[in-house]
């Protein structure tokens, strides 16, 4: 076996993890230094920065013609974002969901979804799609930065419990922005060098290149979010390890898909298949979002579970799909005519004893 694979295996996990535990240090006490929530913090640094392999990925495929990589990877990633690494999240340590999440982000990922699937319905992305979505991201920004500041008093509060008040965690500005840019930086390295390594490990051992396609490198440009929300559970800062989840997948609808709709000439080409299949996922996990949040603001590991499994399903159709494989029919027939209404009831269930217990 290689020499290189493996090393290019170790130091892409190492700088992964470690990246992640500096992105998380530094952005919880950027917040509190600035008097940030968390939450916010979560929603824009480290998710938009945690979104870099995407963003590059989607205007570097959007400038070569390949229009389906760019669109996919938005796709692809907010599945991955919603149903794995909240799922991996959740299964670590239980996590607590901000009110706000519940009133404001979701619903806004949720429409950003609506959205990008009514553009797509033509099999077009445009350069006018495009703005409208890049300027969905800057008033996105600008109304959280806002929220935050109308939050402060409540927000020093919480640090003074959290911290026993008095001085804020921080240190130098300098010093935790650097933590930030570092982070950023080992994780997109991180990231690259471990699906590298991934992708001759696969090879090595036989594995087709369909495979490797469909399961490493469509989860390999979401690494970084999912390093950056599993350290953040370990660390207690649950509102950064949701929040980057959430706010990834409003960065890539509106960020990424818009920047390389933009940068594309004559825009993106939306296959038939995502408008199909793909997007309505993406959608559904959106949706399942909110009775989840919603059910006493708690991501319990039996929901984390609930949403790797889907995560799976989701993975094992696109294999058996592209294999043309004869348990295709069967397997989409379970999954539509048992186990997605059984869930979907089994929520609903959930959600309205929760509300009338209250």
């Amino acid at each position: 076996m290689d020499l290189t694979v493996i090393a290019l295996f170790v130091l892409g996990l190492v700088l992964l993890v470690a990246g992640a535990e500096f992105l998380v240090r530094g952005a919880a006490r950027l917040a509190s230094r600035l008097g940030i929530s968390p939450l916010v913090i979560g929603l824009t640094v480290v998710a938009f920065g945690t979104s870099a392999p995407e963003l590059a990925v989607s205007v570097q495929a959007g400038l070569a013609g390949q229009a389906d990589i760019a669109v996919g990877n938005v796709v692809g990633s907010n599945i991955v974002n919603v149903l794995l690494i909240l799922g991996i999240s959740a299964l670590i340590v239980p996590l607590v969901v901000s009110q706000q999440l519940v009133r404001i982000d979701v619903p806004l990922l949720i429409g950003a979804s609506v959205l990008f699937l009514l553009m797509g319905q033509d099999g077009h992305i445009g350069l006018f799609d495009g703005i409208l979505l890049f300027a969905g991201i800057v008033g996105y920004i600008l109304f959280a930065l806002r929220q935050s500041r109308k939050e402060s008093a409540q927000i020093e509060d919480e640090y003074a419990q959290e911290f026993g008040g008095g001085e804020k965690l921080g240190g130098a500005l300098p010093l935790q922005i650097a933590l930030i840019v570092a982070g950023l930086a080992m994780l997109v390295l991180g990231s690259h060098w471990l699906v590298e390594g991934a992708v001759a490990f696969a090879r090595l051992f036989g594995v087709s290149e369909l495979i490797i396609g469909l399961t490493i490198v469509a989860i390999g440009t979401s690494l970084p979010e999912l390093a950056t929300s599993v350290v953040a559970a370990l660390r207690g800062e649950r509102d950064i390890a949701v929040g980057n989840v959430v706010g990834s997948g409003i960065f890539n609808l509106l960020a990424i898909a818009g920047i390389a709709a933009m940068v594309t000439p004559g825009g993106l080409e939306v296959a038939p298949a995502l408008v199909r299949f793909d997007i309505p996922i993406m959608l559904a996990a959106a949706f399942a979002c909110l009775p989840v949040f919603a059910k006493g603001h708690l991501i319990p590991r039996w929901q984390g579970m609930l949403f790797i499994a889907y995560y799976v399903a989701y993975v094992a159709y696109l294999v058996l799909d592209a294999t043309r494989h004869a348990v295709l029919p069967t397997f989409s027939a379970a999954m539509i005519g048992f186990v997605l209404p059984l869930t979907a009831i089994t929520l609903i269930v959930v959600l309205v004893h929760q509300r009338s217990s209250r």
